[in-house]
């Protein structure tokens, strides 16, 4: 067998976007006798990445930070060779599409806005030691800004959304994935109705969760704006969260606000009670913590879980009273599929492994099933240990050198297959993500993997149940129904929420006193 070859290919000055890059690398993967692959720009950070990953090869060593590096490793080098003349080839066609458009392609943000000069938004997804002096250009040009980039300083952070509270500008961001500005998607978003309901959220899939279940009822939303995951952060103080909140509190298309977040430092909290207070508009508070404290005060009702902000909003918008429940099913349908999914497991009390694309829907997860089934390891919280398992895969460990779960599902059908090999692993709980952006067939990504998980259990005398939930609407590319059918199809058991598979989990887990214990109101 000959060793396996590692080659690269450096493109000096030829920046491409990450997603784009993402969706190569996942394409390269997939080619004959490729074991791994990379594209991404060479800045420092990516090249450690690249070294990491034993993708880093003398050229890419010495390629600068505004080069590109596509980066494979083969069985053969015949196998490497065709793999990065397929990358050219990607990257060609991509060229040749642009041109043929006849669309500028301006090299700067000045260029940009001289060819879009009405335009009053700047999406900004380039290597992280660029994007603060990218978004301060923009910001400077009376653009709001959209930093998808991660691996932005704190300190950038937050000169960039003081320099945009003075100039009335949102600052969205950094690493901010989803968002929804008068109608139109930026990131990864669902395809939802305009409505009542604006939205503030520090996170992606968080954000998307709430929008495609507002959406499931028929009820819109009017803004959805991303603010990062350390806005709330005593370091950044709220800064675009009450630029947010602002903004919405002067739509006149927003009659209800909701915000999603984890608990802020008391006296961030304390400022962010007040500006919603002084809103003047009703609002739902889902602050994703250990502790929350639910209810409903004049202006504000708190709820604890992402569905609960979904339901709370459309409870006060039509003047009736919220009660959270924690299955949407009938008790008696509830018990049968519980009773069904635990008849084949051996051991008839295991362990929950739970395998994430969306981190605030892992982080969710971390929250409902701890209080019902005991200490949770997770990659979420370092140190953390327990019986049970929830890992994001979103996270840096998981993702160097290849694309977000939510674009290439390869290490979450390997940590299947690890799971089912696992004799201790008797229920498996998966996310899925739809909307534009997301894999074009997420649920078809995971749907071998899990047959062949079942498989292995059943050969080894005994069960695996899987719990599933969607995100996302009927108008999403992928197709909600067709992705949860996809689901079912291969034994999984599909939620209509991420809360209430996590519960469902816990009971297929912990059995009679678990079920009995959310049946009767005790989480």
């Amino acid at each position: 067998m000959n060793p396996e070859a590692i080659r690269s290919l450096v493109k000096p000055s030829a920046y491409q976007d990450s997603v784009t890059l993402l969706l190569l690398a996942r394409q390269l993967r997939s080619g004959p006798g490729v074991v791994e692959a990379a594209a991404l720009m060479a800045t420092p950070s990516n090249q450690d990445l690249l070294e990491q990953s034993g993708l880093l090869t003398a050229e890419a060593a010495k390629a600068g930070s505004n080069d590109l590096v596509i980066a494979v490793r083969a069985e053969s080098a015949a196998a490497a060779a065709a793999a990065l003349a397929e990358g050219e080839a990607f990257l060609g066609a991509k060229r040749k599409r642009l041109e043929d458009s006849g669309r500028a392609l301006p090299r700067t943000l000045e260029s940009a806005r001289r060819h879009l000069p009405d335009a009053n938004l700047a999406l900004i997804s380039v290597p992280g030691p660029f994007a603060a002096l990218e978004a301060k250009k923009a910001l400077r040009l009376g653009l709001h800004v959209m930093l998808f980039s991660d691996n932005v300083g704190l300190e950038d952070e937050v000169a960039l959304k003081g320099l945009a509270a003075r100039k009335g500008l949102l600052m969205m961001g950094p690493d901010c994935g989803t968002a929804i500005l008068n109608g139109v998607p930026l990131g990864f978003a669902n395809a939802v109705p305009r409505g009542r309901i604006g939205l503030v959220s520090a996170s992606g899939t968080g954000l998307q969760q709430v929008t495609t279940l507002l959406a499931s009822q028929g009820e819109g939303v009017s803004q959805a704006i991303g603010v990062g995951g350390r806005d709330l952060s005593e370091a950044v103080g709220g800064l675009m969260t009450f630029q947010a909140l602002d903004a919405l509190a002067a739509d006149p298309a927003t009659d209800l606000i909701v915000m999603i977040g984890k608990p802020p430092a008391p006296a961030v909290r304390a400022r962010v009670e007040a500006r919603l207070r002084a809103a003047g508009k009703p609002c739902v508070l889902a602050l994703l913590g250990q502790g929350v404290q639910e209810g409903r005060d004049a202006a504000i009702h708190a709820v604890a879980t992402l569905e609960d902000a979904a339901w709370a909003a459309l409870a006060m918008l039509e003047g009736r009273p919220f009660i959270p429940q924690p299955f949407s099913i009938p008790a008696t349908e509830l018990r049968e599929c519980v009773e069904e999914a635990r008849r084949a497991l051996r051991p008839k009390d295991g362990t929950v492994r739970a395998l994430y694309a969306g981190g605030t829907l892992a982080h969710e997860a971390v929250l409902i099933l701890e209080p019902l089934l005991g200490p949770i390891a997770t990659n979420l919280r370092p140190g953390s240990g327990g019986r049970h398992r929830v890992t994001d895969l979103g996270a840096d460990e998981y993702t160097v050198g290849r694309a977000h779960p939510m674009l290439d599902a390869t290490v979450r059908v390997e940590e299947i297959r690890k799971a089912a090999q696992d004799p201790d692993v008797t229920v498996l709980l998966l996310d899925v993500v739809l909307g534009h952006g997301a894999a074009p067939d997420p649920a078809g990504d995971v749907a071998a993997a899990i047959e062949a998980a079942r498989a292995a259990a059943k050969a080894a005398g005994r069960g695996l149940a899987v719990v599933a939930s969607v995100i996302g609407t009927a108008g999403d590319p992928q197709g909600l129904a067709a992705q949860c059918a996809r689901l079912e199809a291969a034994g999984a058991w599909v939620l209509p929420s991420n809360a209430q598979a996590a519960r469902a989990a816990a009971c297929i887990a912990g059995g009679g006193p678990v079920l009995a214990r959310l049946l009767e109101g005790r989480p």
